[in-house]
């Protein structure tokens, strides 16, 4: 993995990171597994506290997901009755070759180490598997939520995604790009708790972590857009990239 102190800072906020993160459309999980039918093998890796391995257990397909922070591995199992997430990375992953119709990566897939990664993920899948990373991404078209990240120090903006990550090697076809809109409603709070899930927040010094903090209440108590609201509603751009395994 790459940045390894903050790929694995999540688990302290395992809890938080369940509650407040946003889900992924319907539309985004079925267009990532469209042709493979259901029930698929799915590996969700990198899962996390299980967001996307649920989206994909409601979509009536098998899953296994693929977890290396024990601390999000058991929020998972608590928020996910009957999984157990395997413990694991994208580079070394419990399982045979070719177990997976599909391997699927909810926002994890910019920590990976690409070189060792793709060379395992083509050994999961079956020939003609799919791999998808899938992200949401703020729509930072809004100037309020650009406002937002720009105070926050947050980093994963849609050219990113688009930009850096659209070629998976030589094991697998030409990748296809899907975009889905979707929003959440939060409070205030609940969206500067979201923010606190954040690897910079989580990993930033105490003195940091009150200058992000001050910074998103004065956001909300003072943008036009914002000030005296009780809730906002926060758009995403979720992003799927996808490609079939030759």
């Amino acid at each position: 993995m790459t940045h390894p102190t903050q790929a694995l800072s999540f688990g302290a906020a395992a809890v938080e990171y369940d509650r407040f993160r946003p889900r992924y459309p319907e539309a985004a999980v079925s267009w990532a597994l469209d042709g493979l039918g259901a029930p698929a093998r799915v590996v969700d890796l990198g899962a996390g506290t299980g967001i996307l391995t649920r989206a994909v257990l409601a979509a009536g397909h098998e899953v296994v997901p693929v977890e290396p922070d024990p601390g999000m591995r058991a929020q998972l199992a608590a928020a996910t009755p009957g999984v157990t997430a395997l413990a694991g990375s994208a580079e070394s992953v419990p399982l045979p070759d070719g177990a997976a119709d599909a391997v699927l990566v909810g926002q994890a897939y910019h920590w990976f180490d690409r070189e060792r990664a793709h060379p395992e993920i083509a050994r999961l899948l079956r020939p003609g598997g799919t791999f998808a990373p899938i992200w949401n991404t703020r729509d930072e078209r809004v100037g309020w939520v650009a406002e937002l990240s720009r105070i926050a120090h947050l980093g994963d903006h849609a050219g990113d995604v688009t930009e850096k990550y659209g070629d998976f090697g030589p094991a697998f076809e030409a990748t296809e790009l899907g975009e889905f809109g979707h929003a959440t409603v939060l409070t205030p709070d609940e969206v500067i708790g979201m923010l606190r899930t954040r690897s910079y927040w989580l990993t930033a010094s105490a003195n940091e972590q009150e200058q992000i903090d001050r910074g998103l209440q004065g956001l909300f108590a003072t943008h036009p857009d914002l000030a005296g609201r009780d809730t906002v509603e926060l758009p995403y751009r979720t992003f799927v990239i996808r490609s079939r395994r030759r």
